[in-house]
């Protein structure tokens, strides 16, 4: 697969009239502009490389820039693409950073440049990019935040298999791995998202007609990532993410919801996860409760209850480990994690569930055989008859993958 399909790098499309009227979306980008003081984000979401993210957010930019807005680009790789770097010809480039890593100089989004020069608005292409060591954060989305902080609105792109909870369903649907992820949130928090949509069968045209990758590049492309049967599973996955957010914005705007802070989309509703020790597939139940905590527009807990026999200095160091992999995977994805103590695992979180709002509790299903379950009992079965009114979501896994030693 090649290379900048992990990126999230940027793609290109035909040049634009420059007569034409702006777009409704760039109107109602504008309109966002002027309504709070922390700095808007807006994302365009593709199904891959080649949908036209990089070039549509470069017209957006020439949009706004003729209604008097202040746009600077802060970072757009054109790949060698004429569309894409005839769109910058005439705008205001902030110069990178250049990082020396492993004996080589880097080019890298400067961050500190951008909040020097304080302008409307930033354009800030892949979303999902890894920072090279020695910047000022180890993700792209980081330094968005930082701007948006500062006052200064960007709009920015990604493609919807860097999502963190779609992770898995990527590598298992399309045999994928991919390596650079954004946490959900990021995007959940987006004043606006527009989905770029286009056709397995057009996007293989662009590809044959070198205007994604390099000729070179093509036929592996045409022959692995990009087959109809991917591009198809990517493209509903993109419609159906942005669909989802409109839905979200709906509602909040509904109920008169002010978002002021990436986690602060806040409803009486809350979601719960209960964190097990000894879980080989948390990583996959952190991903199933991320989505549906974005789906019902729910803020969501992370729970762990360290028990007597899980103290620190009597768990085993893998267990433990894995443990911190998982606190740390959970809040990547937007959870709050809260770390609980108690012999009781599943009345601990039963109160702390009634005490913060939760109404929705999420478990891994228990791997426990039948005699396991009549001798100690099973934290799964004791929450589902919890008396509180409390929903809980038992997520089932795969018999081959699942470790059969979790708490549950």
């Amino acid at each position: 697969m090649p290379d900048d399909l992990e990126q999230g790098h940027g793609n290109a499309a035909a040049p634009v009239d420059r007569r034409v009227a702006p777009r409704p979306e760039t109107s109602e980008f504008v309109e966002l502009l002027k309504s709070r003081e922390r700095g808007k984000l807006k994302v365009y979401v593709g199904s891959a490389a080649g949908v036209g993210k990089t070039v549509r957010m470069l017209q957006e930019a020439h949009d706004l820039r003729r209604r008097g807005i202040d746009v600077v680009v802060a970072f757009v790789e054109t790949h060698g693409r004429a569309e894409t770097a005839s769109q910058i010809r005439d705008m205001e480039v902030v110069p990178r950073r250049q990082i020396a890593y492993r004996g080589v100089t880097l080019e890298e989004m400067d961050v500190d440049a951008i909040i020097a020069r304080a302008p409307g608005v930033a354009i800030v292409d892949e979303l999902a990019h890894t920072n090279v060591p020695g910047s000022r954060h180890a993700k792209r989305w980081q330094d968005v935040e930082l701007l948006r902080d500062e006052g200064i609105s960007v709009i920015s792109a990604v493609n919807v298999q860097h999502l963190e909870s779609l992770n898995n369903i990527i590598a298992e649907t399309l045999g994928v791995t991919v390596r650079e992820t954004i946490p959900d949130w990021v995007v959940t928090d987006a004043d606006q998202v527009v989905n770029l949509d286009i056709s397995a069968e057009d996007l293989r045209q662009r590809l044959v007609e070198g205007k994604i990758y390099a000729a070179d590049k093509v036929p592996g492309a045409l022959a692995n990532f990009f087959t109809e049967e991917n591009l198809t599973t990517l493209r509903e996955l993109a419609l159906r993410e942005v669909a989802s957010n409109v839905d979200r914005l709906r509602e909040s705007i509904t109920r008169g919801d002010v978002r002021k802070t990436p986690q602060s989309v806040r409803t009486v509703d809350r979601l719960l996860v209960a964190l097990p020790s000894q879980l080989t597939l948390t990583e996959e139940l952190l991903r199933k409760a991320s989505r549906i905590a974005g789906r019902l527009n729910l803020d969501w807990y992370c729970v762990y209850v360290q028990t007597p026999d899980e103290r620190a200095d009597r768990i085993d160091a893998t267990v433990q480990r894995k443990l911190v992999d998982n606190i740390q995977k959970a809040q990547s994805m937007g959870a709050e994690v809260v770390k609980l103590e108690g012999t009781d695992v599943a009345a601990t979180l039963i109160q702390f569930a009634v005490e913060h709002g939760v109404t929705l509790i999420v478990a891994g299903q228990s791997r426990r055989n039948w005699w396991q379950h009549v001798t100690r009992g099973s934290v799964v079965d004791k929450l589902v008859n919890n008396t509180m009114d409390i929903d809980v979501l038992v997520v089932s896994f795969n018999d081959q993958r699942a470790n059969k030693s979790s708490r549950p």
